[in-house]
């Protein structure tokens, strides 16, 4: 059975279209289709079937997918070991929150270019309780997210890469003289409280007795920054790498005590690829 097929296939039920998963793995959709039927004639059933426009598994189809996770990881790690070199060989599966793409990430990743130009990297975009999970389940060597709010497994390693603060953020015209008092009185854009951050703000305002006028309420900083730049409220978020790069705003510090949220780097402590996710850390 061809690896390549199979992942193939975890792709588009994944993602529930094969265009999407040919657009994602680099190939044409009737590349993605011929792989489909000859994994189907191999394991003498269908494995996919249409429902409208969303592709979705077949019985035997998500029994097969329910195994295809740990036959891939075999087999990734099967070729890392092979590796004839000091580090295993990659690609290294990185995962990395929003905000660490545009701040801590890139300078990072020169890093790595410079020093293993010949080991790939895959990185893979999506909010820390995506990627803790994922971690979790060996689907990526190593994560760059916000420290849950209970502890780690001891299966698993990590190394602090900053603290970031909660700050008040408002447009660059406006002046403070009370964090406090002008989140009171201003409209107020609240980072979700789904989220490590927003419920740390959320908190923090409720021990002060401080309820804002919500105007709305959405994860994504960046969103919430350009909201802010916008002059459709103020916000309270973590002081993160590049804040209003893009969007201008102004940060203000809040009356301490304030929290701060941990971002680091989560990794499986026994992976074959463990010493690539080392050799990252030591590159931070």
């Amino acid at each position: 059975m061809d690896s390549r097929f199979l992942e193939t296939l975890v792709r588009v039920v994944e993602l529930g279209s094969i265009a999407e998963a040919a657009r994602r793995l680099d190939l044409t959709p009737p590349t993605v289709a011929q792989r489909l039927r000859a994994l189907e004639a191999e394991v003498g059933s269908p494995l996919v079937t249409r429902a409208g426009r969303t592709v979705k598994p077949t019985v035997a189809g998500t029994r097969v997918i329910e195994h295809a996770g740990v036959v891939l990881r075999e087999i990734r790690d099967l070729m890392s070991a092979a590796s004839g070199t000091d580090l295993p060989a990659g690609p290294l599966r990185l995962g990395a929150t929003p905000t660490v793409m545009t701040g801590t990430l890139p300078a990072v990743l020169k890093a790595w270019v410079e020093h293993h130009p010949q080991i790939e990297v895959y990185i893979e975009p999506a909010p820390t309780a995506l990627l803790h999970e994922r971690v979790l389940r060996g689907e990526l060597d190593a994560a760059i997210l916000v420290h849950p709010a209970y502890e780690l497994p001891k299966t698993v390693m990590w190394h602090t890469l900053r603290e970031e603060p909660l700050v008040l953020v408002t447009p660059t015209t406006m002046r403070v003289r009370d964090a406090l008092a002008t989140i009171a009185s201003e409209p107020f854009i609240r980072y979700d409280r789904n989220v490590i951050a927003g419920r740390l703000a959320d908190d923090y305002l409720r021990k002060r007795n401080v309820r804002p006028k919500v105007r709305f309420e959405l994860d994504g900083i960046e969103n919430i920054t350009r909201l802010v730049s916008e002059g459709l409220g103020v916000s309270v978020l973590p002081d993160w790498p590049g804040a209003g790069t893009n969007c201008p705003v102004r940060k203000w510090p809040l009356p301490s005590p304030f929290p701060s949220r941990t971002v680091g780097i989560m990794w499986q402590r026994s992976g074959v690829r463990a010493p690539l996710v080392s050799a990252f850390v030591a590159l931070t």
